[in-house]
């Protein structure tokens, strides 16, 4: 192995990210640059020879959350965001082969046509093949966020880790694009995201994490080399354990 790779402590790893993250400049939909270049990190990764699993948001394309507040009925506003994941996922996977690396996208909603259904031995047998598996359709429940089931996938898959990418490198006290005092934390528990309400992921997600001692890792996805640089112990981050 060549000097300059670096050492991972992962094997298999479940990295998050918003739908947000794929609008680029954009104020909506995607941005087929930057879903270019998140891929491209994520080959990085894949190149170390870890497993990676993938949950990607739909807030580019429709959030439940906006259109139940418009007074559209909820649980009709949660699946249509649960489709726009599937659209995402499937730019994703897209970028992803155009790389060579051989992707499955995996819905908890059943679309045989674009998406193979969830079923939990299959999706361990691609890992195993070193496929990457992108996640779809949340849990495939509504009032659950992708929050919630990139956390759960994660724990079904046996990861040991979740990566989530953010714009900010890190868990603050408070907004830090607000407040130039905002302090960033190395390591916080679960309990005191809950309690001081810090926004890394929803309550649900936390308590799941938290009840199956799966640490959650806040990074930069805008940094370059952000995910690979994490994963090998270096950049800044936030680790959420204990």
């Amino acid at each position: 192995m060549p000097q300059d790779t670096p050492q991972v402590t992962f094997n298999r790893v479940m990295l998050k990210i918003s739908g947000e993250a794929l609008m680029g400049d954009q104020s909506y939909g995607l941005h087929p640059p930057t879903v270019a270049r998140i891929a491209r990190e994520v080959q990085s990764v894949h190149e170390l020879g870890v497993e990676i699993c993938m949950v990607i948001g739909g807030g580019n394309i429709f959030r439940g959350l906006q259109g139940s507040a418009q007074g559209m009925e909820r649980t009709t506003a949660d699946y249509m965001g649960m489709l726009a994941t599937v659209m995402n996922a499937l730019a994703m996977q897209s970028a992803l082969e155009d790389l060579g690396i051989h992707t499955r996208v995996i819905s908890a909603i059943t679309m045989n046509e674009v998406a193979e259904p969830y079923i939990r031995r299959r999706a361990v047998r691609h890992l195993e093949k070193k496929r990457v598996c992108i996640f779809a359709a949340g849990t495939g429940n509504p009032y659950f966020t992708t929050d919630t089931a990139a956390t759960l996938r994660a724990n079904e898959m046996s990861c040991e880790a979740i990566f989530k990418g953010t714009k900010v490198d890190g868990v603050y006290d408070k907004d830090p694009a607000k407040f130039a005092d905002a302090k960033r934390y190395e390591t916080v528990s679960y309990d005191d995201v809950l309690q001081k309400r810090l926004g890394v992921m929803d309550a649900s997600a936390i308590a799941l994490a938290r009840d199956n001692n799966l640490p959650i890792i806040v990074f930069s996805l805008d940094e370059p080399d952000g995910f690979k640089g994490i994963l090998a112990g270096q950049g800044t981050s936030t680790r959420v354990q204990g």
